[in-house]
């Protein structure tokens, strides 16, 4: 996996900044771990997380659900879960 940094605070930890600012909905969270970007998973009808990938060209996010700690690489298709 390509290298991530450490501790990234979430500039939105209410949830998906993209959402948020049009009033709508997100199935699942997920943070930009090179910026803090917090964006809609795939499941959700916007997929902000991943369109964050493509325009920004920060690589990997990891899962701001409650007891996932997941990491996952877009371009690698690699996902590291650190507990286990």
């Amino acid at each position: 996996m390509r290298d991530v940094g450490g501790d990234v605070e979430p500039r939105t930890p209410e949830g998906c900044e993209e959402c948020l600012k049009a009033g709508d909905g997100w199935v699942h969270l997920r943070l930009c771990m090179a910026c803090g970007h917090v964006g809609c998973c795939d499941d959700s009808k916007n997929k902000h997380a991943s369109k964050h990938v493509r325009a920004s060209g920060h690589p990997v996010v990891r899962s701001l659900e409650p007891g996932e700690s997941w990491l996952y690489c877009y371009p690698d298709d690699l996902f590291y879960d650190p507990e286990g």
